[in-house]
C-alpha cells in the first residue's frame, strides 16, 4: 500500500467515526473525544486531515447529502401517476435512511436544526438534492393539467415556496427528539405534497 492509498484509507476511518458520533448527536453534542475513542483514532491525526471540528461535521453532511442524492438518482421512476411517482419518492427515502441510519439524525440535524454558524455551508451543500428534487417535481408537473390561470412557472415557483417554508416550520420548532421531529416531516411532507397537486376539498358531484 503506498503513502496515497494509505493517507485515504485513515480519512475515511475518520470520517467514518465521525459519520458514526453525528448519526447519534447533534453538531453540538458531537464529540471529537469520542470520535479519538471509537475509531481508535488520534486526535492530532483528526487534526492532520481536517482543520477542526466544523470541517469534519460538513464532510459528514456532504457524505449524507451526496449518497442520498445518488442513490434516488439510480432509482427509475416512471412519472405516469402523479401519486405513485410521489410514493415512490418517499419509498426511495425510507428505504435509504433504513439501510443508512446515521444519516437520517446526520440529515435531521442539518436540515431541520442545523448549527447556525454553518447554515450557509449547508445550503451549498444540499444545492444537489434541491436540484434534483425540483427536476422529480417538474417531471411530474408533465402529468398534471394545470388550471388556466396557473403557468409552469408559477407551480415551479409554489413548490420553492412550500419547500423553504415546509423545512422552516420544523426549524423553529422545539428541539425534543430529532428522530421523532424526522419521522413527523417525512410523515408529513407526503399529507402535504399530495395536499399541494390535489388540494384539500372534496370535488363536487353533479
Amino acid at each position: 500500500m503506498n503513502r496515497e492509498e494509505k493517507n485515504m484509507l485513515t480519512r475515511q476511518q475518520i470520517i467514518n467515526s465521525a459519520i458514526a458520533e453525528f448519526g447519534i448527536n447533534s453538531y453540538a453534542e458531537g464529540s471529537l473525544n469520542s470520535i479519538c475513542r471509537d475509531g481508535n483514532i488520534s486526535k492530532g491525526i483528526i487534526y492532520h486531515y481536517f482543520k477542526d471540528k466544523d470541517e469534519l461535521y460538513l464532510v459528514c453532511v456532504a457524505e449524507c447529502f451526496n449518497r442520498l442524492t445518488t442513490f434516488l438518482k439510480s432509482e427509475k421512476i416512471t412519472f405516469c401517476e402523479v401519486e405513485k411517482d410521489i410514493e415512490k419518492y418517499l419509498e426511495l427515502r425510507h428505504q435509504f435512511f433504513k439501510e443508512n441510519p446515521d444519516f437520517s439524525n446526520i440529515l435531521a440535524n442539518a436540515l431541520l436544526q442545523p448549527p447556525k454558524h454553518l447554515v450557509e455551508q449547508i445550503i451549498e451543500i444540499k444545492a444537489e438534492l434541491d436540484k434534483f428534487n425540483i427536476n422529480f417535481y417538474e417531471q411530474i408537473l408533465e402529468n398534471v393539467n394545470l388550471k388556466n390561470d396557473i403557468f409552469r412557472e408559477d407551480a415551479i415557483e409554489y413548490f420553492l415556496v412550500f419547500q423553504e417554508s415546509f423545512n422552516y416550520t420544523f426549524q423553529n420548532r422545539a428541539y425534543g427528539d430529532i428522530g421523532k421531529l424526522f419521522d413527523e416531516h417525512e410523515i408529513k411532507l407526503s399529507k402535504f405534497l399530495k395536499i399541494m397537486f390535489y388540494g384539500m376539498a372534496k370535488e363536487e358531484k353533479d
